[in-house]
């Protein structure tokens, strides 16, 4: 059953922001983000958990997704890193947030990471799926092992007219596809998809979607007003707050690594935590470690 929230809007220099808010107004603010394909219905199971503890949870839908908007049609649709680092900051400035504890996986714990890195006096606590999720765009044309270009083929395909045509065409199929592949042990998730699939309706879906996989491979320019950023990222900000990673241990499409390679890049109190018959999207499949990670920060790990 999808979760009823309180839908709402908040404006940044770019984006009409839509999102779900959920405990008391005065509560200590938790963020949580979700990624692609996915949408706020990731955290169904974890929000209302929060806000019955005397947390405010805000639960913003990405740019490019869902009731989200861009201000105007000269923004540029990017989905670069460093726009979603920017638009959590400035989700957070509109709403006279000054620090919170976020949580993200996929594009939204990129967000996190960038904002935990970069400007580390807003971030109280840290829990990122899949550890260290700054993209190093420098590194990104070095060949990977072939298992790993395997499971990035739909970033390639991304790359092309064809790819941008089929998710034009197929992005429900595409996106659940996707689905299926990165969590094949989540047997909840076909029947929970049909609640996330409209957020892929959004207008600007496959313009921000196709720009953020051409981008991390230079293979498209990123938005000028965001380069100061980009310069910063390319030197691996190392994390200093608080940091919980989460890794399933059956994401089909970065499945962790036995030894913790991220681990330099945390200066803080850092754990990363692998879970058994868990995937790609660590939220939804794995509601009660997401949250028991969150309120152990709070707590003041």
């Amino acid at each position: 059953m999808t979760l009823t929230a309180p839908l709402l809007y908040v404006r940044t220099s770019m984006l009409d922001v839509a999102y779900e808010a959920h405990g008391p107004t005065d509560g200590e603010h938790v963020i949580l983000l979700h990624g692609f394909p996915y949408d706020p219905r990731a955290y169904d199971a974890i929000a209302p958990v929060l806000a019955e503890r005397g947390y405010r949870v805000l639960v913003p839908y990405l740019r490019g997704y869902g009731p989200t908007r861009f201000i105007n049609a000269q923004v540029m649709r990017s989905g670069q890193q460093a726009a979603l680092a920017k638009d959590l900051l400035e989700f957070m400035d509109a709403l006279a947030i000054p620090q919170a504890t976020l949580a993200g996986y996929d594009w939204g714990g990129r967000a996190a990471c960038i904002v935990a890195a970069l400007w580390p006096e807003r971030v109280r606590g840290l829990v990122t799926a899949d550890g260290y999720n700054i993209q190093d765009i420098a590194q990104s044309p070095k060949p990977r092992a072939p298992a790993t270009e395997h499971r990035l083929w739909y970033q390639y395909y991304f790359h092309t007219q064809r790819g941008v045509d089929g998710l034009t065409a197929n992005r429900r199929e595409l996106c659940g596809l996707l689905w299926l592949l990165w969590s094949p042990s989540w047997a909840e998730g076909p029947g929970l998809y049909a609640q996330t699939a409209p957020s892929f309706d959004n207008p600007d879906f496959v313009a921000v979607v196709i720009h953020s996989y051409r981008h991390r491979f230079m293979y498209a320019p990123g938005d000028p007003a965001l380069e100061a950023i980009e310069q910063a990222l390319a030197l691996q900000p190392v994390i200093s707050v608080p940091s919980i990673s989460l890794c399933g241990a059956d994401d089909g499409v970065g499945p962790p690594p036995e030894v913790d390679d991220d681990v330099e890049h945390f200066s803080g109190f850092y754990r990363r935590q692998i879970l058994p018959g868990v995937g790609h999207n660590i939220p939804q499949e794995a509601p009660q470690v997401t949250v028991a990670a969150i309120l152990e920060l709070l707590a003041g790990a």
